[in-house]
């Protein structure tokens, strides 16, 4: 499910999302970049994309050297994602169910983008990330920005309705802030260590970036 709500080409009432593209979606013009950006820093080659939609960002990431891997929920993305990157490795996975064990442990590095808003149940990904990672490694997710400027912003100007999309099935369901990521990261066994905000001036961003560490046992 890489992407923001635009990113997803279509809908469908039998399942959460219908793919119909492999294409590139309008929010990569930025997010790819700060993507990019924070798996560098992060370090480690081998890498699993987790709600990686129709392969578009994964192959993305692929390109510029990373030894890539996707998995999503919804087979008509990994359909897409198969055909027009045959040469990467995706797997439809529910994110809800632990991952197959002959991945655990094997990736340096876990990317997120654009789908801990989506998930009912958001701490899911960062179990199946723990599993990915084994004894270390680290996590990059990216979700739309909240903070007091952007929904003091959003509300003096009337857009809250166009923001929150209240008449669209499925969407967003959680609205996260830095703290409040912050928080579900530490909960869930991993230490924030870098943020960045992508599109537009920082305090009205489009989304963040977090880094996260996974915390070593005691």
């Amino acid at each position: 499910m890489t992407g923001a709500v635009e990113t997803h080409p279509g809908e469908s009432r039998t399942g959460y999302w219908t793919w119909t593209s492999s294409a590139d979606a309008p929010n990569y013009r930025y997010l790819v970049p700060g993507v990019l950006d924070a798996l560098v820093r992060a370090g480690g080659r081998r890498v699993l994309d987790l709600g990686c939609g129709n392969g578009a960002l994964t192959a993305r990431m692929a390109a510029a050297g990373f030894e890539m891997a996707g998995l999503d929920g919804e087979s008509s993305g990994i359909e897409q994602a198969r055909a027009a990157h045959p040469a990467i490795d995706f797997f439809v996975h529910d994110l809800t169910d632990p991952l197959p064990r002959s991945r655990w442990g094997t990736f340096d590095a876990v990317l997120s983008a654009e789908v801990v808003e989506h998930l009912f149940l958001p701490r899911e990904l960062f179990a199946r990330a723990r599993e990915a990672l084994g004894d270390g490694g680290r996590l990059v997710v990216t979700t739309p920005y909240h903070g007091y400027v952007k929904n003091l912003a959003l509300a003096a100007f009337g857009q809250f309705d166009q923001h929150w999309v209240p008449l669209s099935d499925y969407g967003h369901i959680k609205f996260f802030s830095k703290a409040t990521l912050g928080a579900l990261a530490r909960e869930c066994g991993f230490e924030p260590v870098r943020w960045q905000r992508l599109g537009r001036v920082a305090p009205v961003a489009a989304t963040m970036v977090m880094t996260a560490e996974l915390r070593r046992p005691a």
